[in-house]
């Protein structure tokens, strides 16, 4: 406020003829003067200091404080209630010590002002929303002149799809946002919005920035859309675009899903079916030639037409309740045969409909080979008969049910003879034939309530049912031995195998399947220690005797883990010298068992059962290394450099390879060949006699000498002589014994000694007990002996102090 603006106004003015209200303050507040006007603009104004009650505390405080400075001001002086907003324009006049103020009531244009400013801020809410919402949308927005072409408006998406924010966009022109390629791409849609002024919309793919990196293009979908105002056209239009990449890669891959279908469908080996609602739409070629249609002759049927009748509820069932899963069923081929199927149902979604698709596994092969398998599960692969497991299963019921009808059975366990020299003669395959053979006679021999097994090798186990007495049990048996053996044709020569059968009767025998067995079992045994192509029924006696035979089984066994066995040694010396031999040319290792509670025992008290439960092996394999440590011990010593005899058993020397663990024996012991003498019996060159020749070289190329043990009780032929590569004949004792009294005995012994010194063998003589003895044999031209006479067995310390001993006496 000046003076130009507020002239002093001349005294005969008078304040009521003032165009606005005004009134003449003094600095303390108090009216001096006022006209009407101001006086109207408030109720509550009047003369005198409580005009100022009109205003607000704060607003008093205001004029209060304005006036006290006694300087021009302005102040805006807000009202409460009815009350007025009033401006004030103040100028300080010095000569009258007072405020000149003039009054306007700015209540109109306070409100115009708010709410001016009101809708300014619900505007700029608004476009701030508005913002929010189009940076958010998923889309990209943007808003051009149609005129200018240049950008009015755009998101953040928009901006930043071109490397723009929404600031530095604003202004640029369509070329210079997409850039001049891409205008050129997108002008005749342009065009075609302004010409019809209408929306257009279309696709684009916008490649990756860097493929090479990894970063893949993108498909987006454009849509121009013309600004209307009141529905009429303006020059401006919108631009929308989506980002439809991940519809486009969807549809390539429905796409490629059902071409790779397609591929599966053609190449499977397997049928593929397709339905709706159980009408086929769709079929693969294996399947069309499974049933024996063509595609067109089963697309639009049924698909229960081509389900066997007695399993079409089963489908149908499947079908209504959309299961997805694999069952077994059948299906109908054209010429109205069964075809044994596995069915794998499952939903597919395709070009927004569910279809079913059952995979058609053709299953006739595997139920076969599964029957097979049941078959084999129960019988033997060879022969057909029962197998083991399923005899026993039917053992145990036939046993209860003639129990509970007081009838008699009969099992017979039957072992073919000498077997295995088939086998080893002419072969596996052979020998399979010859085991076919007997299973057929057997069965012929058999009513058809009889059962009949295989148990394993060449054993056959036979169960009579429904037996009145003994005398029905020998028809069968004179049978059965008379047609097993009958002269089997094998690799073009006519064999013939024998049977030894034992038979147990129930229930006499056993009550039990496991007992029956058992005992029928040790009947065998005894029938094939009786000669062979024997019979025998279980005695009581044979098991007892069996019992004995298991403890002392245990028992073997247990001594070879505890080392109980030790050698005694029979010195062998030259026939010819004084009364008791001449020089020591080798030592029979004896096996002696030093049994915990039955003393030092011989062979003859364990040798038998050794043989027939297969402890010979272990024991004859530490036979063998015993001997052989002790004589590298003596040797080394200077003992006795002498060979050491070892008696083989028919086992090992059955053995493959058994010269090879000889070899392997005397490497880890580190001697030479010529440190052992292997013995062996006439009967086990003869059972061997196929194999023997090889076995035999192959020990000599070690340097072992090979003798034959128990000379003349045998029935080796000159010829077999001949060929088998042999260094020694022994002379049984029992010959020796009856000498020089028995003429018959004399004659033989003699005859033996000459015939191995023409063949160039050497010979010994067993069991020498006399002078005469030594001196006939000597005079015969014998080589060695061995007996009471020499030397009894001994333990190797007793060996060594009868060696110290004959050496003193014989110096």
């Amino acid at each position: 406020m000046n003076d130009a603006t507020l002239p002093s106004p001349p005294a005969e003015l008078r304040w009521d003829e003032l165009p606005c209200a005004a009134s003449l303050i003094g600095p303390q507040a108090q009216l001096l003067q006022a006209n009407a006007a101001w006086q109207s603009l408030h109720p509550a104004f009047a003369l005198g200091v409580t005009w100022l009650q009109a205003f607000a505390a704060a607003e008093r405080e205001q004029l209060s404080q304005a006036l006290g400075r006694e300087q021009d001001f302005e102040l805006l002086l807000p009202g409460h209630g009815c009350a007025p907003d009033l401006a004030c324009r103040a100028r300080w006049l010095s000569a009258r010590q007072a405020f000149a103020c003039l009054w306007h009531d700015v209540s109109v244009q306070r409100r115009q002002e708010q709410a001016a400013q009101a809708q300014a801020q619900a505007l700029a809410l608004q476009a701030s929303q508005m913002r929010l919402l189009a940076d958010n949308v998923p889309a990209l927005l943007a808003f051009y002149d149609a005129q200018t072409f240049r950008c009015h408006f755009a998101n953040r998406q928009y901006a930043q799809a071109f490397g723009l924010d929404e600031r530095s966009i604003l202004g640029r022109s369509f070329s210079e946002v997409i850039g001049a390629d891409a205008r050129l791409l997108v002008q005749p849609q342009v065009d075609r919005l302004l010409r019809e002024r209408v929306t257009v919309s279309y696709e684009r793919y916008l490649p990756g920035s860097d493929p090479a990196r990894g970063e893949d293009g993108r498909w987006v979908e454009v849509s121009l859309i013309p600004h209307l105002v009141d529905g009429i056209p303006s020059q401006a239009c919108f631009v929308m675009i989506n980002d439809i990449t991940r519809h486009r890669v969807a549809e390539i891959a429905a796409r490629e899903s059902e071409a790779r279908l397609q591929k599966f469908m053609q190449a499977s080996v397997e049928g593929i079916l397709f339905h709706r609602q159980g009408q086929i739409s769709d079929a693969n070629p294996p399947l069309c030639r499974l049933l024996g249609y063509s595609l067109d002759e089963m697309v639009g049927r049924a698909a229960l037409d081509f389900v066997v009748e007695d399993l079409r509820e089963q489908a149908a069932r499947v079908m209504a309740e959309r299961r997805e899963l694999s069952y077994e069923s059948a299906l109908l081929h054209r010429d109205g045969s069964r075809i044994s199927v596995e069915l794998i149902v499952r939903t597919l979604e395709s070009q927004g409909e569910q279809l079913r698709m059952t995979i058609v596994r053709d299953i006739r092969d595997r139920l076969a080979a599964q029957a097979r398998i049941q078959h084999l599960a129960h019988h033997d692969a060879l022969t057909g008969l029962l197998n083991r497991a399923a005899f026993m299963e039917q053992l145990g019921p036939a046993l209860q049910l003639a129990e509970s009808r007081e009838r008699r059975l009969a099992l017979l366990f039957i072992d073919l003879d000498n077997f295995k020299r088939v086998n080893d003669s002419l072969g596996h395959l052979e020998g399979d034939k010859v085991l076919t053979t007997v299973a057929e006679r057997i069965t012929d021999c058999l009513r058809s309530t009889d059962l009949v097994a295989r148990f394993g090798g060449d054993e056959f186990v036979i169960l009579l049912r429904d037996i009145a007495s003994r005398e029905d049990v020998m028809v069968v048996l004179m049978a059965l031995l008379a047609v097993v053996e009958v002269p089997v044709l094998a690799d073009g020569c006519r064999l013939c195998v024998t049977p030894s059968i034992g038979v147990a009767m129930f229930p006499e025998h056993g009550g039990r399947p496991e007992e029956l067995i058992q005992h029928a079992d040790m009947a065998m045994y005894q029938a094939k220690a009786g000669g062979r192509a024997n019979y025998q029924f279980f005695d009581a006696e044979l098991a007892r005797h069996a019992y004995s035979d298991l403890v002392l089984e245990s028992e073997l066994a247990q001594g070879l883990e505890r080392g109980e066995f030790e050698l005694f040694f029979q010195p062998q010396v030259a026939a010819l010298g004084g009364e008791q031999g001449g020089a020591l040319i080798g030592a029979e290792a004896l096996l002696r068992w030093r049994h915990p509670t039955r003393g030092l025992l011989g062979p003859d008290a364990f040798i038998d059962v050794a043989e027939r439960h297969r402890l010979m092996v272990k024991l004859g394999e530490w036979v063998l290394r015993a001997a052989a440590l002790q004589a590298r011990d003596w040797r080394e010593r200077g003992v006795a450099a002498v060979p050491i005899a070892v008696n083989l058993s028919r086992m090992q020397f059955r053995l493959d390879g058994f010269g090879a663990a000889v070899a392997r024996v005397l490497d880890e012991v580190g001697i030479a060949g010529e440190c052992l003498e292997l013995e062996l019996t006439e009967r086990m060159l003869m059972d061997e006699i196929a194999s023997a020749p090889a076995t035999l070289s192959a020990l000599r190329a070690l340097g072992l000498g090979v003798s034959v043990d128990d000379f003349g009780t045998g029935y080796t032929s000159l010829a077999h002589l001949t060929q088998l590569p042999l260094d020694k004949l022994k002379i049984d004792q029992s010959f020796v014994a009856k000498l020089p009294e028995d003429g018959g005995a004399a004659a033989i012994t003699r005859a033996i000694i000459q015939m191995a010194r023409g063949l160039g063998l050497h010979v010994s003589a067993e069991g020498v007990r006399t002078l005469a003895q030594r001196r006939l044999l000597a005079d015969w031209g014998c080589d060695e002996l061995q007996g009471e006479l020499i030397g009894p067995p001994m333990s190797a310390a007793d060996f060594e102090q009868w060696l110290q001993q004959r050496s003193s006496a014989f110096p």
